[in-house]
């Protein structure tokens, strides 16, 4: 099991129906083990199990979804 971390800036959250949104799609991914959205900051913080979630699975939800994504990164947790 690897636990890693994925930061992505986004544009254009829509409040709180926005983030409602976001964490109940991207908490739906087998292997997500938790979604914090900042609609103020326009971050979306998923930590997640490679063994069921994919790191391009999480950016396709979210482009899915209608945000653009203008940057992300990924960390390694270690354990």
């Amino acid at each position: 099991m690897s636990i890693v971390s994925a930061y992505f800036k986004v544009e254009n959250i829509n409040g709180k129906h926005g983030t409602q949104e976001l964490k109940r799609e991207l908490d739906m991914l087998q292997g997500v083990t938790s979604v914090s959205v900042n609609d103020k900051a326009e971050n979306i913080t998923v930590d997640f199990d490679t063994t069921g979630v994919k790191k391009e699975q999480l950016k396709t939800k979210i482009e899915e979804l209608g945000y653009s994504i203008t940057q992300m990164r990924f960390e390694n947790q270690i354990m």
